[in-house]
């Protein structure tokens, strides 16, 4: 049974940074691809980015590109989502995802195969 666990959500300010973690469990880690989601309220999931299952390659949303980097550790079996620079309209429910086996490097386009539960995220201006 696939788990994802995240953590590292709560109160920021704008400018500010977060750093959150999801700590998977169920599958051999290294062998899937993982990702970011989010969802504010009235609006659907959409994808904030993805990480190969190597590391080697990633990929963004446009809204987060050169403000949030991702990042794991096949060791510890543990993605991180690192967001700096945060603004008012980062707030969100943010949701740990990983990939089906055929899934190289996700992108916008791929629905994932496994979440987590969502840890919030709160900036304010």
């Amino acid at each position: 049974q696939v788990q994802l666990a995240e953590s590292g959500g709560g109160l920021a300010q704008a400018g500010g940074s977060l750093r959150l973690s999801c700590a998977a469990s169920g599958r051999t880690f290294s062998w899937y691809a993982m990702g970011w989601f989010r969802q504010t309220p009235g609006k659907e999931r959409e994808f904030v980015a993805a990480i190969s299952r190597s590391g080697i390659n990633t990929n963004y949303a446009d809204p987060v590109k050169g403000r949030f980097t991702i990042s794991r550790d096949n060791a510890k079996d543990t993605v991180y989502l690192q967001m700096n620079s945060l603004k008012p309209e980062d707030t969100a429910v943010y949701y740990c995802v990983t990939y089906s086996s055929n899934v190289v490097t996700p992108n916008y386009s791929h629905s994932p195969a496994y979440w987590g539960k969502g840890t919030l995220v709160t900036v304010s201006s």
